[in-house]
């Protein structure tokens, strides 16, 4: 048995406990530990700090690599809203395989979709007057670097605004922005080759959490 924390990441917040300052930026920038105050978890896998939605955290090595490990693929869903009135063709190009720079996406699910009503952005989204724009979901099985904006911006739409609703069997379902609940998992017998925690190659390193 494992616990498993879901939040739902508001836009721009670092996924990770404090900020490096990597950026250059004169201010800081809003981190995990501005909505965790759970000491010794861990994100299982990113999200990047201008996308919003599901993460995964945890203090199980095991749990976290099963999650974020690009070898067991498991599959995350995507809402994105896009420039544009979204096209069939696009829709089959996302599905079959997208060539980016550092190569071709695997097949992937892709269906047009409702808007979904999900809460207002803060700041809100930036789109020309003129222009309509259109909601995907897509599912994918990989990690590239900002892999879903490159994929639509690849097939002519370009991404204003990423939802990572689903990751396995984890939604965003009853998560308000910046808040997260507890589940319990039930782990499989346990690999034999013994999993450190933050060491799956995602870059995910253990964080304490300020605790109050």
């Amino acid at each position: 048995m494992a616990e498993l924390i879901l939040f739902n990441k508001p836009f721009q917040v670092l996924s990770q406990f404090t900020d490096d300052g990597a950026h250059g930026g004169a201010e800081p920038r809003a981190t995990l530990a501005d909505y965790l105050r759970i000491p010794d978890v861990y994100p299982a896998g990113r999200l990047d700090y201008d996308s919003e939605g599901l993460l995964l955290l945890t203090a199980d090595g095991a749990l976290q690599h099963r999650i974020a490990s690009p070898a067991l693929k498991m599959p995350k869903t995507y809402w994105v809203q896009v420039e544009g009135t979204l096209s069939d063709e696009a829709l089959e190009h996302l599905a079959a395989g997208v060539e980016l720079k550092d190569g071709k996406t695997r097949p992937a699910r892709a269906r047009k979709l409702p808007d979904p009503g999900v809460w207002p952005r803060v700041p809100p989204v930036r789109h020309r007057e003129k222009v309509p724009t259109s909601w995907l979901e897509l599912t994918i099985t990989e990690g590239k670097n900002r892999q879903v904006r490159r994929m639509t911006a690849a097939v002519g739409f370009p991404t204003l605004r990423l939802i990572r609703y689903r990751i396995g069997d984890w939604t965003l379902e009853g998560l308000a922005p910046g808040e997260y609940r507890r589940v319990t998992v039930n782990l499989p017998a346990s690999p034999k080759t013994k999993i450190r925690p933050g060491s799956s190659g995602t870059g995910a390193r253990p964080r304490r959490a300020k605790q109050t």
